[in-house]
């Protein structure tokens, strides 16, 4: 018997045909004896909906409620799903984050969990019914409801599934597991069977949609295998695990890319101590994330540029701040650009291995692509390019990283 916690999406339970075909899925492994935990996530297109009715109600709204209202879409389907197993004869019962508890920090809109009780799951599962938990949400000291923000189910499977001690958290979405890019841009791209998780960390934070970034982190925490999987197919998925279960590394195992990205160049900033940090300052205390990061003299040697990328959807805002603070931060100009895109290079492989880098960026000047700015890890290499070459650059790194399936495969 494995105790086993499976999590479905909003597309998995988006209207009464999916939450039936779900409960046939939990029932088929509950049946062989397994003790299940399901995590489920409203139905599609229902949390937006209730977004909208908070922001209808009040522009500046009481975060609490909102948590109380947005809160509501998981455990409708917690309770549907719930009906459906008992009545294809599976017995089952609904659980909401506040039931288990789920004990949360009081940030609302984006709570972290902080502890989860687990005796009332284990009494269920022991009782020999599944246990249907509501997603996304948990319970704050004060015993008000909170959500943990975009992604939350997923971090709610995984955090269960850590709890619990549990042999595996199944992930299932639209996609049928993990892929060395996009199928869309590269029809030849090919399903991992396996990848680690630092890989998983690297390509969720890099643009890949398939898990979300702070589940991952958590998976590779407390070391939590997860699988990848569709709903509506029944086949292998892909399995997100520690290097120790893949026994040869691929030097590269994805090609990534983030179409979100937008780049701005300080130019002539002053060049003296602390200059870098007095100028990310007032761009952090907005809360605008800043990604990459170059550093170059400039010709008088008395002042320097610096350009970086933050989210798109912040361009505007953080030039607006910086334009602000101009006579203090003493620079010239700003110069920005919100049509680019991050294109990067992953594989753990790249510790044992040289010369990954050379092949990317050769790989691009054969296009005849221009690399902007380029960022480097461990296990990634980076680069910004125009958004128009985003397709090109993609097929022609997977090709030249011998990630492409074999003709007819």
């Amino acid at each position: 018997m494995a105790r086993i916690v499976k999590k479905f999406g909003g597309t998995s339970v988006g209207d009464m045909d999916r939450i039936r075909n779900v409960a046939r899925r939990v029932a088929q492994a509950a049946n062989e004896g397994d003790e299940i935990v399901v995590v489920v996530s409203a139905m599609a297109g229902v949390t937006n909906q209730l977004v909208g009715y908070c922001r209808d109600a009040a522009p500046l709204h009481d975060a609490r409620e909102y948590d109380a209202v947005v809160a509501s879409g998981e455990q409708v389907t917690a309770g549907l799903l719930a009906i459906c197993l008992q009545e294809i004869g599976v017995p089952a019962r609904s659980f909401l984050g506040w039931q288990l508890p789920m004990r949360t920090n009081d940030v609302h809109g984006a709570a972290r969990i902080e502890e989860i009780g687990t005796d009332a799951l284990d009494a269920c599962l022991a009782g020999g019914r599944v246990a249907v938990v509501a997603g996304f949400q948990g319970i704050a000291d004060d015993n008000r409801i909170t959500t943990l923000g975009r992604g939350g189910s997923d971090t709610t499977a995984v955090a269960l599934a850590a709890a619990l001690k549990a042999e595996r958290c199944d992930i299932y979405t639209d996609v049928d597991g993990v892929y060395t890019t996009d199928p869309r841009i590269v029809p030849r791209a090919r399903k991992l069977d396996k990848i680690t998780y630092e890989e998983m960390l690297e390509m969720a934070s890099l643009g890949a949609k398939v898990l979300q970034t702070r589940s991952v982190a958590l998976a590779m925490k407390y070391g939590v295998r997860t699988q990848v999987l569709s709903s509506f197919e029944d086949k292998p998925g892909t399995l997100v695990v520690g290097e120790d279960e893949i026994v040869e590394q691929e030097v590269v195992s994805g090609i990534a890319y983030s179409r979100g990205e937008a780049k701005i160049t300080v130019v002539g900033l002053e060049d003296r101590p602390g200059q870098v940090s007095h100028l990310f300052a007032p761009l952090a205390d907005e809360n605008i994330n800043v990604d990459m990061i170059v550093q170059s003299a400039s010709e008088d040697g008395h002042s320097t540029d610096v350009t970086f990328t933050v989210p798109e959807d912040d361009l505007l805002r953080a030039v607006k701040i910086l334009e602000a603070n101009k006579e203090e931060l003493r620079f010239r100009d700003i110069v920005y650009n919100g049509d680019v895109v991050k294109v990067s290079v992953v594989g753990v492989g790249m510790r044992s291995h040289a010369g990954v880098a050379r092949t990317m960026f050769d790989t691009l000047a054969d296009k005849g692509i221009n690399i902007q700015v380029i960022s480097t890890s461990e296990i990634k290499v980076s680069v910004i390019i125009d958004a128009e070459y985003t397709e090109l650059a993609v097929r022609a790194l997977h090709t030249a990283y011998g990630l492409d399936a074999p003709v007819g495969a």
